[in-house]
């Protein structure tokens, strides 16, 4: 196998909590990196922001989808009844 030594640079404090949770694994930061992007690579990791919002915007053309009306021009306040307040309530 072919490999590559990549260089990375992160602040201080992360560091060295990755050397703590690599310690609490029994392996190196080297090694969870290794991990995390061979795992990347492999289409394994979704960032969970990405996931929630793809989740949402689910539930949001759900929800558009089952409303009966609404959404159509036919469907919406009549230019006058718009300004006149009283109609809307």
């Amino acid at each position: 196998m072919n490999t590559k030594n990549i260089t990375v640079t992160i602040d201080s404090e992360t560091y060295r909590n990755a050397r703590i949770k690599a310690a609490e694994a029994d392996t190196s930061v080297s090694a969870l990196v290794r991990s995390f992007l061979v795992r990347l690579a492999q289409g394994q990791i979704i960032d969970p922001e990405f996931q929630r919002l793809q989740r949402l915007q689910e539930e949001t053309l759900d929800a558009i989808q089952s409303r009966e009306s609404g959404l159509r021009s036919a469907d919406n306040a009549d230019r006058d009844a718009l300004y006149d307040r009283n109609a809307l309530r």
